[in-house]
């Protein structure tokens, strides 16, 4: 799909959201299907938008225990909001495993749904993002200019 970000790629399974990734991602075996993908696609247009704060869609996330609970904690980040690796690491009661949030952070598949952008370093500053520092601060950007409609 386009964004202001630009181009995203999406996947779905029969069981939900799959993966959002940044750019035109086609895998080689992979099919364009618009209408598996509609309501993601659906309330990412309402996100970039400023008309939705918060996803609800079904996924299909796999990844090692810890990676789980990584990407489930930054599912709990409020939309505007930003928590520092060390404070995701200390919720999950790990508290020196900073270094491991930032990885599992890395390896989310659902960019922007699964919303890792919302971590930064613990001095506020914006660290490592898979689609690159621009886009982590576009999207802080797109949630501060709307924050107050939804609050």
């Amino acid at each position: 799909m386009d964004s202001p970000l630009g181009s995203l790629t999406l996947a779905s399974s029969s069981h939900g959201l799959a993966s959002v990734q940044f750019g035109f991602n086609m895998p080689s075996d992979g099919v364009i299907d618009d209408e598996a993908n509609r309501e993601a696609i659906e309330q990412l247009r309402e996100y970039f938008d400023g008309k939705r704060s918060l996803f609800e869609l079904p996924l299909d996330v796999s990844g090692t225990p810890f990676q789980l609970a990584v990407w489930s904690e930054l599912q709990k980040i409020p939309y505007g909001s930003t928590c520092s690796y060390i404070d995701i690491a200390r919720s999950l009661g790990k508290p020196g495993a900073a270094r491991a949030v930032g990885m599992a952070n890395h390896e989310n598949p659902i960019a922007i749904v699964i919303p890792c952008h919302r971590v930064v370093g613990s001095d506020g500053s914006l660290t490592g993002y898979a689609g690159g520092l621009h886009l982590k601060q576009q999207l802080l950007g797109i949630e501060k200019q709307t924050q107050l409609l939804f609050t």
